[in-house]
């Protein structure tokens, strides 16, 4: 009886429904949407660092990561096959050279960070082996071909076809150094990363630096980034060189986790914020309707009704504006997350400072269901919280000042 009562009371205004209605709308479809903006800005972020030569786990020299340099390269890791052939069946993983280098041409010269890549591995791990938009990939036997990025070629003032000499420290301790041809210009997410990195193949490196089948760092890929810690742990397991230490792209990219957890903040807070707006529009409407029954409530009163059902009633008509509202939000969030999870949101014209924050050009919203969870949750029960005191106030009507109420 409480419910059909309920029901049947929030369409006798419809006026003042439909004002309830589309506050909760309004407000559970910011929630959803923001969010989901936040989390596709947050991934963006973790895709691209993890596409930049990072991975999801690598393994590296234990003195490696305070000291980059040669002689704290992977000694012999062909021993280290046997632990990466138990990886998870959709990981994918690479050898490579990553050492810090200087570019010249007859006009300029610049510090780059020189990657000696497996052309076949890397490209199903990193951003690169779709980047080239210009001249080709490297070949497996290209001893001789380098790929620049965009920002780099056009800062150097050079084209396909022209040498680019790099420069570096060998293993021997002396400088090092070699002429490449540029076979192929690459694109980025980011222009920074066009300006740092420049590609030649793995034995191109190790010949250049004289390094024989050392390499700086094993990079894998996983399914799931979010399994990196597991698979980590499995592979510590399985590793009895001391000297070589294991890393997961939480440790290798500290600030980007955690920005991650920021945004867990950022979001409770948007939360918060957006329902305290939506509330004291709820409770005000509500209150100014429980003033307008005064009569009503009398009457069920002297009826017998007990001050509890009173209660009952008026959070059942709250349960059913908060429930239809939760609903028609959530739908309307979910399809505008589904209208842009094909293009995104372009803010090429805010490219430089979305660099400068390390954001992509393109955000395309992620729904997460904890979020949509959490936000329907925070409607739902805080509503029906701040829906008691109104609630209460109707209960306490006596049947005599509702006799006397005008």
């Amino acid at each position: 009886m409480i419910l059909q009562m309920g029901w049947r009371n929030i369409w006798r205004n419809k006026r003042r429904t439909a004002v309830i209605l589309v506050a909760v709308i309004i407000g559970v479809w910011a929630m959803i949407f923001m969010g989901a903006l936040m989390r596709g800005i947050a991934d963006q972020m973790v895709k691209n660092s993890i596409a930049t030569l990072t991975g999801h786990i690598q393994l590296q020299d234990a003195a490696f990561r305070n000291d980059p340099v040669i002689e704290h390269f992977l000694k012999a890791p062909d021993k280290l096959a046997p632990v990466l052939g138990r990886l998870p069946a959709d990981a994918r993983w690479t050898q490579r050279i990553r050492v810090n280098a200087v570019a010249a041409n007859a006009r300029h010269s610049d510090g780059v960070v020189l990657a000696g890549i497996d052309p076949g591995r890397e490209a199903k791990i990193s951003f690169i082996g779709d980047a080239v938009y210009q001249g080709r990939y490297l070949g497996e036997d290209d001893l001789n071909g380098i790929i620049v990025g965009r920002a780099l070629l056009e800062k150097f003032e050079t084209r396909l076809g022209h040498k680019l000499v790099l420069m570096s420290q060998g293993a021997d301790g002396e400088i090092a150094s070699r002429a490449f041809r540029i076979v192929g210009v690459f694109r980025a997410e980011l222009q920074s990363t066009e300006k740092q990195f420049v590609f030649v193949t793995l034995p191109a490196a190790q010949q250049m630096l004289k390094t024989g089948d050392e390499v700086s760092e094993i990079a894998i890929l996983l399914g799931n980034y979010r399994d990196a810690a597991a698979v980590a742990n499995s592979i510590r397991a399985g590793i009895t060189d001391q000297t070589v230490t294991v890393y997961t792209w939480q440790q290798l990219l500290p600030l980007v986790s955690s920005i991650m957890k920021m945004y867990d903040g950022f979001i409770l807070v948007w939360f918060i914020v957006v329902f305290i707006a939506m509330g004291f529009g709820l409770v005000n409407t509500i209150l100014m309707a429980v003033f307008e029954r005064v009569r009503e409530f009398g009457l069920l009163r002297s009826l017998g009704m007990k001050p509890r059902l009173v209660v009952a009633e008026v959070l059942a008509e709250s349960f059913f504006l908060l429930a239809i509202g939760t609903l028609v939000g959530n739908l309307l969030g979910l399809a505008s997350v589904w209208l842009l999870s094909g293009s995104g949101i372009d803010l090429s014209a805010f490219a430089q400072g979305m660099e400068f924050a390390g954001m992509s050009r393109i955000i395309i919203p992620v729904v997460y269901v904890r979020d949509v969870v959490s936000a329907d949750l925070t409607v739902f029960l805080l509503g029906l919280l701040i829906s008691l005191y109104p609630a209460v106030k109707a209960a306490r009507f006596t049947p005599v000042e509702a006799m006397a109420h005008t």
